[in-house]
């Protein structure tokens, strides 16, 4: 809490050591070792003679909330339209590190229990969000998500074959299934949102339980999906070539 009151003190302007020590009520040894460690995580810069000022780290943690926080909402209209035209479960979601982080979740009409929460983070290979999130990715990239699985070798070895050549069509045509493979009896068909430059940014899937997601219906919810995915991502800048 002290460090970050001193991030507080410095955006207030002000950059002295003394003033951020009087400002917190804490001694300058602790106030100094505080805003060092600041300094070596880049959460401020020093220069000596003019003191404090705000770092790099602050300004890159501020682009990514404004990221984040802005695709929910210019996607929380098209997830509810295609939760309604499905019945079915809607999620938006981001790459978090190893991880996909869902940022929405729209339940569908059906009886369907989806385990899943906004703000939890799930697995990248398993998922068809987290697959949609890596789909530009290289194949080096992928196998380093799939070893995450941590399964057996042997039984690691088959799958990632497999797992491969489904990801190298779900790249071909941008989008990606769950097969079951992150939750028992749950299926779902995700596709990637795009920003201006064509970058994936975040992605969305529709999921329900094996019953209402056999197959065919899979097959005939790609384009649903993508036509979906496709609407947000002109509304972040992105247009297709």
């Amino acid at each position: 809490m002290r460090a970050l009151d001193i991030i507080d003190a410095v955006a207030d302007g002000i950059t002295d050591l003394p003033g951020v020590s009087r400002r917190l009520g804490t001694t300058r040894s602790t106030t100094h070792r505080l805003a060092t460690a600041l300094v070596a995580r880049n959460y401020l810069r020093f220069i000596p003679r003019q003191g404090y000022s705000l770092g790099p780290r602050l300004l890159e943690l501020g682009f990514h909330s404004q990221h984040q926080t802005h695709v929910p909402r210019v996607a929380r209209p098209h997830l509810e339209a295609l939760a309604n035209a499905t019945d079915d479960t809607v999620h938006l979601g981001v790459l978090d590190g190893d991880h996909a982080r869902y940022l929405d979740k729209v339940a569908g009409r059906r009886r369907v229990d989806i385990g899943s929460r906004v703000g939890e983070l799930h697995p990248i290979w398993s998922t068809g969000l987290g697959k949609a999130l890596i789909l530009d990715a290289d194949e080096a990239t992928w196998c380093r998500f799939f070893t995450l699985a941590d399964l057996p070798a042997d039984v690691a070895a088959q799958r990632q074959v497999r797992w491969l050549a489904r990801m190298r069509e779900y790249a071909k045509h941008d989008y990606a299934f769950d097969l079951e493979e992150n939750e028992s009896h749950i299926r779902c068909v995700a596709s990637p949102i795009r920003d201006a430059s064509g970058r994936i940014v975040a992605a969305l899937s529709v999921s329900s339980a094996r019953q209402y997601m056999d197959d065919t219906r899979m097959s005939a919810l790609v384009n649903v999906v993508k036509q979906t995915s496709v609407a947000i991502s002109r509304e972040l800048g992105w247009r297709p070539q």
